[in-house]
């Protein structure tokens, strides 16, 4: 098994790899880009194969490259490969309905760097892939003629060469404090907490792979770019895109030695993006926006449990962390999917609604769900005081904001003008059930299955739940008195404020142009007048 499972590992970046080659093969690139959802293959069966056996290593001297696959990157691997696979199929099978070649190449791009995050275990490497998943999907969606998408894409592009830049730098910071030279992450990570740049290196970390998450306050691109985005693409993009910052914290994060101020303070953050993305979602009208706020606010939880482990030098938290995130992909890509078949069909079947609201709810720990275990294995990372009070909290809001998702789904088609894929649209309930059931395969790599069933651990995950739809309810009776924040609010904020600085630019121009005109007897009285003053007052 571990010579068969080196080859899969090789073979899940080497597979997308040769069809992105075969692409710039005239006769070969329409059948690449046709089938290129089979190139993630590999990199699920690598992803199964590391999950009962253990870590797989792969080391290529001569490439200067070297592969890891443990349990915490094999569980968003697999989920990831099945997003990539799933949606792909469904966006590129049917000739009529597949992305033009521009935007199928991007996504195949995105896809190589979406699975290479997951096993690049060097500095050099990372970074290339973490590049791959973070440029290339501006091409995804930012092509369209209109204006808003425009936008949306410019600021996505400006928050990925950010993040880009923040983690190069820590990235020769990281280079620089591992004393033997060698590049490999476990390595300069080890290194770390006794290096001289060691705060500016874990600054740089958390806001380049926060920014990727949509940490406050580097949260304002995801809203933008969700709700511009075509279905097909932010399916893929919320779920596996956006795990590439997760799977970049747990690696480069210390988490083998406790820093207390660290993370509290990455602690803070997280509580405050989870808060932050239920208050602002809430008001929003777009249901994909609202998924959008709805990721930020599952990031900021997975901020705040990695801000605890760090604190505690709790090692045992990549594991939790990656089911975690395992379940927030395969849940937000079905919800994406929602919109799309929502926004389909004139009729919505009393079945779709259901299926629906529990996938909704089970981002919250709806009982019996996916998000059940999610919860349960995150629970221990919060223990039992403030954070595990305010995690609880955080699960009611996600319930408030799910189900305000869920009395905007009528109207998905106001808002989401492109066509979804009709293979998507037929496939939609059964990647939705797929999306609720699929965690309970990888949870006993985790936890206890049966602990986690247990009357008193159903029970933590229902009231936050029963909560959050007393709430849900107090809020639709005020709805019309809501204020209704722009989708993309920092954003929108920032554009506002460098408009005034515009405006205020003109206005010196103004008074510089009146000043031009005084005659050089007014200016010389002018400065005698204010010399006086200024005496006057000295005295």
């Amino acid at each position: 098994m571990t010579a068969l499972g080196r080859i899969l590992l090789a073979a899940s970046l080497a597979a997308p790899t040769a069809f992105f080659v075969a692409c710039f093969f005239s006769r070969l690139r329409p059948a690449a880009l046709a089938l290129q959802w089979l190139a993630p293959i590999p990199a699920l069966l690598a992803a199964i194969a590391a999950l009962p056996s253990g870590p797989i290593y792969l080391e290529a001297s001569a490439l200067k490259l070297s592969l890891r696959l443990d349990l915490p990157a094999a569980s968003l691997l697999a989920v990831s490969a099945l997003s990539w696979i799933a949606v792909g199929a469904g966006a590129f099978l049917d000739r009529a309905e597949r992305p033009g070649p521009r935007e199928a190449v991007c996504w195949l791009l995105a896809m190589i760097g979406s699975l290479g995050v997951f096993v690049a275990d060097d500095l050099l490497s990372f970074y290339l892939v973490y590049a791959l998943v973070s440029i290339p999907p501006y091409g995804m969606f930012a092509f369209d003629a209109s204006r808003d998408t425009r936008r949306a894409g410019s600021v996505y592009m400006a928050f990925a060469i950010l993040g880009e830049a923040f983690l190069l730098l820590a990235f020769a910071m990281l280079a620089a404090g591992e004393p033997h030279g060698s590049l490999r992450i476990p390595d300069v990570v080890v290194a770390l907490p006794g290096s001289p740049w060691r705060d500016a290196a874990l600054a740089l970390l958390v806001a380049g792979f926060g920014a990727k998450m949509g940490l406050i306050p580097l949260n304002g691109w995801m809203p933008l770019s969700y709700a511009a985005t075509p279905i097909p693409a932010a399916a893929v993009l919320s779920g596996a895109g956006v795990k590439a910052g997760v799977i970049g914290l747990v690696r480069f994060l210390p988490l083998e030695t406790a820093l207390p101020n660290w993370g509290e303070a990455l602690a803070v953050v997280g509580f405050a993006t989870a808060f932050y993305g239920v208050a602002i979602g809430v008001t929003q009208q777009n249901p994909k926006a609202i998924l959008a706020y709805s990721s930020v606010s599952q990031m900021g939880v997975i901020a705040a449990a990695l801000g605890m482990a760090l604190a505690a030098g709790d090692a045992r938290a990549p594991s939790p962390v990656a089911f975690y995130a395992a379940n927030h992909v395969l849940a937000k890509g079905a919800l994406f999917l929602t919109v799309g078949a929502f926004a389909a069909r004139g009729d919505r079947p009393a079945a779709w609604i259901l299926l629906a609201v529990a996938l909704a709810l089970s981002l919250a720990g709806l009982p019996f769900t996916g998000g059940a275990l999610a919860k349960a294995a995150l629970k221990p990372l919060f223990g039992s005081g403030l954070a595990a009070s305010l995690a609880a909290a955080s699960s009611a809001g996600s319930a408030l904001l799910m189900l305000r998702f869920a009395s905007r789904l009528p109207h998905a088609r106001e808002y989401d003008q492109t066509a979804t894929p009709a293979r998507l649209v037929r496939s939609w309930a059964l990647i939705a059930v797929g999306a609720l059931l699929l965690p309970y395969l990888l949870f006993p790599f985790v936890g206890d299955l049966k602990d986690a069933l247990s009357l008193s651990k159903l029970w933590d995950g229902l009231w936050p739940v029963l909560m959050g739809g007393v709430l849900a309810f107090g809020l639709a009776q005020v709805a019309d008195h809501v204020p209704r924040v722009r989708t993309g609010d920092t954003i929108v904020i920032g554009e506002a404020a460098f408009d005034r600085l515009l405006a205020s630019g003109a206005l010196f121009d103004r008074v510089d142009a009146d000043f031009r005109r005084w005659p050089a007897a007014g200016l010389a009285l002018l400065a005698i007048a204010l010399a006086l003053v200024y005496s006057t007052a000295s005295t």
